[in-house]
């Protein structure tokens, strides 16, 4: 009986390619579980669940993510500093206007494996809250996700 062997691709390949994400008006949640998908390689037939075969990905806008209902007022983002009663919450509304780069973080951050690969392949994702960004040198190509456009509501 022949053992199976893991499947390991071409080291030319794992080099990720670089691509911009417009967040203007897409849903949130669609929007990050497309973007943790490209990170992680999902994409590519040379995928490996235990390698990071993933791209890089840019994302432009992030101060114009939708959201759909009640979520911009009811949505709770928690943070703990360690200590007792050393929890804070604020909601979806007053973290745009603080750091919208974290919303978009935060979302596809959960969406990556819970190990020492999902801390690897988060560091792969560079989220502005302008139109602007300043990796232009890596040549980053244009990515189109088609989510359904959110409503302000």
């Amino acid at each position: 009986m022949t053992a199976q062997k893991t499947y390991l691709p071409p080291v030319n390949t794992l080099e990720g390619d670089w691509y911009v994400v417009d967040a203007k008006d897409q849903r949130l949640g669609r929007l990050a579980s497309e973007i943790a998908m490209i990170l992680r390689g999902k994409n590519k037939p040379t995928f490996t669940p235990h390698l990071d075969t993933g791209d890089f990905v840019i994302v432009v806008n992030a101060e114009k993510v939708a959201v759909t209902g009640k979520k911009r007022s009811q949505k709770l983002y928690r943070r703990h500093s360690g200590r007792p009663g050393g929890m804070k919450t604020e909601t979806f509304a007053k973290l745009v206007e603080r750091i919208p780069e974290r919303i978009i973080e935060q979302a596809v951050k959960g969406m990556l494996p819970k190990n020492s690969l999902g801390k690897s392949l988060f560091t792969k994702l560079k989220v502005y809250a302008g139109p602007t960004h300043p990796h232009t040198a890596q040549k980053p190509k244009e990515l189109i996700i088609n989510t359904i456009p959110g409503a302000e509501g």
